[in-house]
C-alpha cells in the first residue's frame, strides 16, 4: 500500500509541474510571438539545468526571451554586452581595497552581473577568449574564482548567450571546449507571416499586457530533479548510444561522416541528450521519453559538438544534413 501510494504522488506532482510549465509556455508565447520551437528549446535546456547558445540575426526577440523568463519565472536576470574590451572582472567582479576609520585595511569583493539565476551573454563571440574563459568556469562549476577563493553562483543559474549568425568581423569563435558546455544550440528564424503581422500590431500599441509570474525558482528547482529522477527506456539509451557513435569518423560505416566530419560529439553529447528528451517528455505530459524525442532534439543538441571539413563545404554540405543522414536510418 506505501508503494501505490509513493506512486500515486509522484504522478501527482508529475502532473501539477507539467501543468505549470504548460501555463509558463503560453504565458512566454504572449510575449515572444510566431517563435513556439525557439521557446519550447529553451525551456527544455531550463528544465535539463543546462545552458543555451541563441543564434540569430538582431531584431528576433532573443533578448526579449531571456526578459520575459526571468518575469515570467521571478528570477533575476542580468544582461551583459560582450565587446572586446569586457574584462573578466567584468562579469565576475573584483575586489577593492577599503580602509577603516581605525585605518585597518582589507579586500572586499564586489560580485559581478553573473551572480544571478538568468545571465544573458549578448554576442558572445565578441568577447576576448580571455573573457570567455572566464565564463566558462561559472557555466562548468557554477562559481566563479577571485584571488584564489572561490565564490558560489545561486541556484539555478543559467547562462542563454546570443551570437550573430552573420557578421564574424571583430569576434572571436567559441573554442569548442566552450561550445560543448552549451546544451543546446539554437537557431532564432525570422518568424512566418502571420505572426509577424501580430508583432508589427501588437508591439506598437500604446500599451501591452504585462507579463504575469507563473512558476518560481522551486517549481523550476523541482522540476530539474524530476527530469533527473525520470525513467528512460533502454531502446532510447540504445538509440542515442547508435546516433552519437555513428557520427564518429572510423566509428561508423556511414561514408558522409567518414568522409566529411572532422570531429564528433563526445559522452557530453549523449548526456545531454538524455537529458533533452526527458525534459521534451515532462513539456509534453509523458512520464518517458521516446525514440522521437530523440530524432527532434539531435540537431539542436548536436550540432554545435560537430565540425566539417573543407571538402563538405565545398559539396555545400551542412552539419545538420550529416546528422539527419543519420536519423533517417531510425
Amino acid at each position: 500500500m506505501a508503494g501505490t501510494q509513493a506512486k500515486k504522488d509522484i504522478i501527482k506532482d508529475f502532473e501539477a509541474l507539467h501543468k505549470k510549465l504548460s501555463s509558463l509556455r503560453k504565458e512566454i508565447s504572449k510575449t515572444v510571438i510566431g517563435q513556439d520551437k525557439v521557446i519550447e528549446q529553451t525551456l527544455i535546456t531550463l528544465i535539463s539545468g543546462g545552458h543555451a547558445l541563441l543564434v540569430g540575426v538582431p531584431g528576433l526577440a532573443k533578448t526579449l526571451l531571456v526578459e520575459t523568463i526571468a518575469k515570467t519565472t521571478g528570477m533575476h536576470a542580468n544582461r551583459i554586452q560582450c565587446t572586446p574590451d569586457l574584462m573578466p572582472a567584468d562579469i565576475i567582479g573584483s575586489e577593492v581595497l577599503e580602509e577603516t576609520a581605525k585605518g585597518k585595511r582589507s579586500f572586499r569583493f564586489i560580485p559581478g552581473p553573473v551572480f544571478c539565476e538568468f545571465l544573458m551573454a549578448d554576442e558572445i563571440n565578441r568577447a576576448s577568449p580571455r573573457t570567455q574563459s572566464a565564463l566558462l568556469q561559472a557555466m562548468q562549476e557554477r562559481e566563479v574564482s577571485v584571488s584564489g577563493q572561490p565564490y558560489a553562483l545561486p541556484s539555478p543559474f543559467h547562462v542563454l548567450a546570443t551570437q550573430n549568425p552573420i557578421e564574424q568581423e571583430g569576434t572571436y569563435p567559441l573554442p569548442e571546449a566552450q561550445l560543448d558546455r552549451f546544451m543546446i544550440q539554437i537557431m532564432v528564424d525570422y518568424p512566418d507571416l502571420e505572426s509577424e503581422r501580430q508583432i508589427i500590431i501588437e508591439t506598437t500599441k500604446s500599451s501591452t499586457s504585462p507579463i504575469k509570474k507563473v512558476i518560481d525558482k522551486q517549481d523550476l528547482l523541482d522540476a530539474q530533479m524530476l527530469v533527473k529522477d525520470m525513467p528512460i527506456g533502454e531502446n532510447v539509451v540504445e538509440c542515442i548510444l547508435e546516433l552519437v557513435r555513428a557520427l564518429r569518423p572510423g566509428e561508423t560505416s556511414s561514408d558522409i561522416v567518414n568522409n566529411f566530419v572532422t570531429w564528433a560529439p563526445g559522452p557530453r553529447g549523449s548526456q545531454n541528450l538524455i537529458l533533452a528528451t526527458r525534459a521534451k517528455a515532462l513539456l509534453d505530459g509523458r512520464t518517458a521519453p521516446v525514440i522521437g524525442d530523440v530524432i527532434d532534439l539531435a540537431v539542436p543538441v548536436l550540432r554545435h559538438r560537430m565540425a566539417l571539413n573543407y571538402k563538405a563545404r565545398a559539396e555545400n554540405i551542412t552539419i545538420e544534413d550529416v546528422i539527419k543522414s543519420i536519423t533517417e536510418t531510425f
